[in-house]
């Protein structure tokens, strides 16, 4: 018997490349490590830029860029507070902990030609690891990849609009997608 996996979809519109930013470091606020985020969409749809957003949503302050020449980029995690604000304790206000966040693994297969490549490469380490992998062309491998993951497809509307379908597969991303809906709505309405 095939083990039926939870499944959640979540499509936005995003009105230009600083939403769609300003999205994707939400995603990043919520990633603790081990994530591993599957982006697909033509050239130009902004799965560079969502990587971006996502990296400064994780605390990174390194420029991102798009690693197609190389197949992956690495960006080591950065600083972050446990929680946010500052907690206060029997009248004494401290400091919140701050605590590492994961770091990020940026690969662009655009330039594959096999998918097995992935895995003479050693790539399919990283995406059982403790980091965030981010894959822009993830249909190049589809076979490949684990039933629990976070797809993210990414499409043209018009010059400055772009349509974003997130797929959670497993609970631990559809509990992600959830934490990011209300974050996301929270902050679009504020």
């Amino acid at each position: 018997m095939t083990r039926q996996l939870r499944e959640e979809i979540l499509a936005i519109i995003s009105h230009s490349s600083a939403q769609t930013q300003q999205l994707a470091m939400q995603l990043g606020k919520l990633v603790r490590g081990g994530e591993l985020l599957l982006l697909d969409g033509q050239l130009g749809t902004g799965k560079t830029t969502f990587t971006q957003g996502l990296a400064k949503g994780m605390g990174i302050a390194e420029v991102v860029s798009s690693p197609t020449f190389t197949l992956l980029k690495e960006y080591a995690g950065a600083r972050r507070p446990l929680s946010d604000g500052v907690e206060r304790q029997s009248g004494r206000v401290s400091r919140t902990q701050q605590v590492g966040s994961p770091a990020l693994y940026h690969f662009d297969l655009y330039r594959l030609d096999v998918p097995e490549e992935i895995i003479e490469l050693g790539f399919e380490d990283y995406f059982y690891g403790s980091g965030v992998c981010v894959v822009e062309w993830a249909d190049k491998a589809g076979a490949l990849w684990p039933d629990e993951r976070l797809y993210i497809r990414m499409n043209v509307v018009n010059e400055t609009e772009r349509g974003i379908v997130f797929i959670a597969t497993g609970v631990r991303y559809c509990e992600l997608l959830q934490q990011f809906q209300k974050k996301s709505y929270a902050t679009a309405s504020s």
